[in-house]
């Protein structure tokens, strides 16, 4: 099986983990909001169109009566737009509202259907280039979302192919831009500082599949150290 067929079979298994996620009242901003929309959102959830589960999925939770029953309810549907590349929003606010669902502490079958579609999601991002979503907002939605950048990166490290190698071009000529890198943070909010951990990576684990000479720059790895010494 391919990894983008892992992938749909991981997010088959997201809508059967959340089948019993069912239906309710969904009430709340009047403002950006109509009964029209309410009454859809509170219908069937496969009825539910793209661009109304787009606009929900970005919406701040105060929105929303119940946001964490909402946005739980729609994560079949958010996810599988995600992850295709058809959100049509900033990828990184998912990662922010999950976290604000609280998504970790769902009943584990719930969060584990979660965990298993990152899983294929950053692996077929890997085996995939181009991709549907940019390789850095894949990394920074998975990253943000688990809180945890480095497994991440030690999958990227063993999948030693040519559209990882292209992906990994990508990234550093976007980090690399300006040095963003030496003060790189993750995420809508810049929740997760991610210098140290990615800048280490860049100039160890992978350094020899990076063309870009910009990574000898001695200065880099003096920012290195004291990234370092800043997240111990």
């Amino acid at each position: 099986m391919s990894c983008s067929e892992q992938l749909m079979t991981a997010l088959d298994a997201l809508d059967h983990a959340f089948a019993s996620e069912g239906s309710f009242l969904v009430t709340g901003c009047t403002y950006c909001y109509g009964d029209r929309d309410f009454a859809e959102l509170s219908g069937p959830l496969h009825l539910i169109g793209d661009d109304l589960v787009s606009s929900v999925a970005a919406k701040t939770p105060d929105h929303w009566e119940d946001f964490p029953r909402l946005y739980r309810h729609l994560v079949p549907r958010i996810i599988r737009l995600l992850v295709t590349g058809r959100l049509h929003i900033d990828e990184e606010l998912i990662a922010s509202r999950l976290i604000h669902a609280g998504w970790a502490t769902w009943d584990l079958p719930l969060a584990e259907a979660l965990q298993d579609v990152w899983s294929a999601w950053w692996q077929s991002t890997l085996h995939t280039h181009p991709s549907p979503v940019p390789v850095r907002d894949s990394l920074s939605v998975i990253t943000v979302a688990t809180n945890s950048l480095r497994p991440w990166l030690n999958v990227w490290t063993a999948t030693n192919t040519p559209a990882a190698d292209a992906h990994l071009a990508d990234l550093v000529d976007d980090v690399m831009f300006e040095f963003e890198i030496t003060d790189l943070r993750l995420g809508f909010y810049d929740e997760y500082d991610a210098t140290a951990e990615l800048l280490g990576w860049l100039l160890t684990d992978v350094r020899d599949r990076v063309i870009d000479t910009c990574l000898d720059a001695p200065f880099l790895y003096e920012r290195l150290q004291a990234a370092a010494q800043r997240s111990s």
